[in-house]
């Protein structure tokens, strides 16, 4: 099983899945209203600060220091 990494270290083009968003209550409650939340699969669609990212059929873009706050363990890449 691959290791978890905060969201900001996710690769351009890489999959993976949310394990734990830490911090405040009130800020990872405000995460889960926008549907990054444990078990939710998102892809980086740019890495960096910010990186943008899809989820579902939303793309959000998160600063580098939120996006260290997301741990998420990288999904093997279909074929």
């Amino acid at each position: 099983m691959p290791p978890l990494l905060p969201l900001e270290l996710l690769k351009c083009g890489e999959s993976a899945d949310v394990a734990e968003v830490r911090g405040e209550a009130t800020w990872v409650g405000r995460m889960a209203e926008l549907g990054i939340r444990a078990g939710s699969r998102l892809r980086m669609l740019r890495s960096g600060n910010p990186c943008l990212f899809q989820l579902d059929a939303a793309r959000l873009t998160i600063r580098g220091d939120v996006a260290a706050q997301i741990l998420v363990r990288p999904v093997a890449a279909a074929g």
